[in-house]
């Protein structure tokens, strides 16, 4: 069955990512449409969902999920700058 893990992270105000929704079957295939049509990316990574599909919405991701998650946001950010064509999000500011 599908599922879908979706993150949020505010830099200034959180220590780690927090989870903003969460679901399997219907309710992830929403998540992903809803995450597609306001054009968020999407990582697919079995294990991880797995992990943080466990916790509770509102949430920040353990400390031993911090290295996988960097490397994820690390990607999303690659395909902002290539989308964007330049380095104005460079993480400065």
């Amino acid at each position: 069955m599908r599922k879908a893990v979706a993150l949020r992270y505010d830099r200034f105000n959180k220590q780690a990512p927090e989870i903003v929704a969460s679901g399997q079957g219907v309710l992830a295939s929403k998540i992903i449409e809803i995450a597609k049509l306001n054009r968020v990316p999407f990582y697919e990574h079995a294990e991880l969902v797995d992990a943080l599909a466990t916790l509770p919405l509102g949430s920040e991701i353990p400390p031993e999920l911090y290295e996988l998650v960097a490397k994820i946001f690390a990607f999303v950010l690659r395909l902002d700058k290539e989308q964007c064509g330049n380095d104005s999000g460079n993480g400065n500011g």
